[in-house]
């Protein structure tokens, strides 16, 4: 529940606006209005935003407070504003991938996730900072500036889908649209101290959406809550027969459980990622051992799980992730090298050394691991495990973004395509959010809510905001 009175409309949640326009407690202009004018008053701190819609988004918002006020509700999400990351298409707005190269590429219709958050009463409030296509950042070289960390502005608030954490952890938006192809969504949501999720691959469609790499990239909700999560899952969720890549499965209902107790839940903690593969932070490991033991004192059965490597993750997807990056960079690689920024384009030259084989070897070893972690998740309902080894480091200091940044266990669900949550462990002596990720069972993101939920709900991590005014 929220701490402060409604008058604190930016820290509203997506489930409790929309009850309170739906029951007309709430007017759309009034909580568009309100959150214009943190936009105006923050982002110019934040960079959150590549281009504010607000004009827009405020015509919109007359329509769906007219249509409330007739009775006439779209969806679960009628009036509610959205972000979303400039990689995903929103019909009118460019979708620049926060790049040079795609800057005046117009976008004529919504993306399949855009479309249903519409259809569902969603409000678009504008396109959101990005790492440069997806991958390389933060960075200082491309036409907009990188987005920051609310809890410490020097700090950087994770990517690539930064400006989507940056804004909804500061109250710009309530919830936002991200992409994931080796952690995008749940680094932002570790650093920022939000719920981003990376459903199972194949749930969301990616249709609309500008790819980083065809076998690994998701779509994924970001929120302050795990039950807005939920409720945003159900909302973008289902099959779409134009994306290659999309699962033919039933809608899960994610938020009907949220509130179920998380006693007799088996779940498996994978120690060994955080304490011998990539040790992590005294106080990442300490936070981890408490998310562990509250699980227990809520009834849940936490047990020690062993997968492949963190090594061995991360060979694996670096090879998939660049080679097939490498397959949609190439000819702008060629042609126009010096459009990118350096990062992006370090990171994307290095595909072009990967040969058929490797790849090939790659994906070999990958359906390996896959059998190994259905394994381990049919002797467990939910896998616990670090998100990141650290706090975010500062935004001006490549040499630590450059080290922190491998220091982390989201890659290997990525892999996989298991579905997988990283939400707020605590904080650290700083004042910056230290976090955790559950994972679970393909197409079982309810139970992932269930355990999520069930950590939020004992320790009030949802209760903390950073300390932006």
């Amino acid at each position: 529940m929220r701490d402060g009175p409604l008058t604190e409309l930016h820290w509203l949640g997506v489930a409790e606006a929309a009850k309170a326009i739906a029951e007309k407690d709430l007017s759309p202009v009034e909580l568009m209005k309100a959150l214009l004018d943190r936009v105006a008053a923050l982002d110019p701190k934040l960079n959150a935003f590549i281009r504010l819609d607000g004009e827009a988004a405020l015509q919109a918002a007359k329509a769906a407070e007219a249509e409330a006020t007739a009775g006439r509700l779209r969806g679960p999400l009628h009036g509610v504003p959205v972000g979303i990351k400039d990689i995903i298409d929103v019909a009118g707005l460019p979708t620049t991938g926060h790049s040079k190269i795609l800057q005046d590429n117009l976008a004529t219709t919504d993306a399949v996730c855009v479309e249903k958050l519409r259809g569902a009463g969603a409000i678009v409030m504008g396109k959101l900072s990005t790492h440069e296509f997806a991958i390389g950042g933060p960075s200082f070289d491309l036409p907009w500036p990188p987005a920051r960390n609310p809890w410490n502005t020097g700090h950087h608030p994770g990517g690539s889908s930064s400006g989507s954490g940056s804004g909804v952890s500061a109250g710009l938006f309530p919830m936002a649209l991200g992409s994931d192809t080796g952690g995008s969504v749940r680094n932002p949501a570790s650093c920022c101290g939000i719920v981003g999720l990376k459903p199972t691959y194949g749930l969301v469609s990616r249709r609309g959406v500008f790819p980083l790499s065809f076998t690994l990239d998701h779509i994924g909700p970001m929120t302050r809550t795990v039950a807005d999560n939920a409720l945003m899952l159900e909302v973008i969720a289902g099959h779409d027969p134009h994306d290659p890549g999309s699962a033919a499965v039933p809608n899960g209902h994610y938020a009907a459980g949220v509130e179920r107790s998380v006693r007799d839940l088996r779940v498996g903690f994978i120690r060994h990622f955080h304490e011998i593969d990539v040790p992590a932070e005294p106080e990442v490991t300490a936070a981890l051992e408490h998310v562990a033991r509250t699980l227990q004192l809520e009834g849940a059965e936490v047990r020690d799980v062993h997968l492949p490597t963190l090594g061995e993750f991360g060979a694996v997807n670096r090879v998939i992730l660049q080679s097939e990056a490498w397959a949609i960079h190439g000819p702008w690689l060629r042609e126009r090298p010096g459009d990118y920024g350096q990062l992006a384009r370090r990171r994307l030259m290095a595909g072009a050394f990967f040969s058929a084989g490797d790849y090939v070897q790659a994906q070999r070893r990958r359906l390996n691991m896959i059998a190994e972690v259905e394994a381990a998740l049919r002797d467990v309902d939910v896998l616990l495990c670090a998100s990141s080894m650290d706090p975010a480091c500062r935004i001006d200091r490549p040499a630590d973004i450059e080290r922190t940044y491998p220091r982390q266990a989201r890659t290997p669900f990525n892999v996989t395509g298991h579905p997988a949550l990283a939400m707020m462990a605590g904080l650290s002596q700083d004042g910056l959010p230290l976090s955790v990720q559950f994972v679970g069972r393909y197409f079982d993101e309810a139970t992932l809510f269930q355990v999520a939920r069930g950590w939020e709900q004992a320790s009030g991590v949802d209760r903390k905001h950073p300390p932006i005014v």
